[in-house]
């Protein structure tokens, strides 16, 4: 099976968003507050040959200039993550207004794939046409993502209304969108990871791998903690899946290090 390794480069500082967001919905992009310099080098280090940015670190730097960073580091751009709210139609615009300049650097930048997630829980609980709503907000960014020339996921995520496994199947009998696994957040709701990548298995062109703790709850490098990761790479191999598979890591002591034993896991499990 031919896979390349590529690791997130959101584990060299704190996650948030871009705090303008609060007031401006178009504005509300997730980031790593870190220097991206140092988690490219860091990455390129441990082993891995591709990385995926958050939006707002993206959006902070010129295509070309981040091109220059990703190919002295000896890196490819894989892919761009952004999340929206997506059920509510008054900001829709705005948040589709958002994936299309996400899109545009991105591919100039020379990404391939573009990662969403998001379908916001409301204070007072799920409507009935939530999860229609959201089908149709995806469908309409991965159109504007196609566009672009990338390749459009739909990640499913805790806190949103896609969750648990009934959620995955439902939200994906609604959206045109390929599915991209997170093996922890799937695990963590419940769900049997290297079940759902077999069930999807015609829609599964990038993965994310992420190890995960259940007591206290926490992610971890992949050769630790109570996910077998193992299994979802025997389903891979099974329904020969080739493309890009992307280590991911939250937060970590050290992120090279974490980086690194999730590189060497993934060696010798693809091996």
């Amino acid at each position: 099976m031919a896979v390349k390794l590529a690791y997130h480069a959101n584990c060299w500082g704190p996650l948030g968003g871009n705090a303008v967001g609060v007031t401006s919905i178009t504005q509300l992009t997730y980031r790593t507050f870190a220097n991206m310099d140092r988690a490219f080098a860091d990455i390129a280090r441990a082993g891995y040959e591709g990385v995926e940015i958050f939006d707002g670190n993206l959006l902070d730097e010129r295509p070309a200039d981040l091109r220059r960073k990703l190919a002295d580091a000896g890196l490819e751009l894989v892919s761009t993550y952004s999340g929206c709210n997506f059920i509510f139609p008054d900001i829709l615009p705005e948040e589709l207004d958002r994936i299309g300049r996400v899109a545009t650097v991105a591919a100039e930048a020379g990404a391939s794939h573009y990662v969403i997630g998001g379908g916001a829980k409301r204070a007072n609980g799920i409507q009935d046409d939530d999860y229609k709503r959201l089908g149709e907000a995806l469908d309409k960014a991965g159109e504007i993502a196609r566009r672009a020339g990338l390749r459009p996921h739909y990640h499913p995520h805790l806190s949103t209304i896609v969750e648990g496994p009934a959620e995955v199947t439902r939200i994906f009998g609604l959206t045109g969108l390929d599915f991209c696994p997170d093996t922890a957040h799937l695990a963590a709701a419940g769900g049997d990871p290297a079940a759902q990548v077999r069930e999807f298995a015609g829609r599964i062109s990038l993965v994310h791998l992420k190890g995960l703790q259940r007591e206290p709850f926490g992610f971890t490098p992949l050769d630790m903690g109570d996910l077998d990761n193992t299994t979802v790479i025997a389903a891979l191999k099974d329904i020969g899946y080739s493309g890009w598979v992307m280590a991911e890591l939250d937060s970590w002591p050290d992120p090279h290090e974490g980086a690194a034993r999730s590189h060497a896991f993934l060696k010798r499990h693809f091996a």
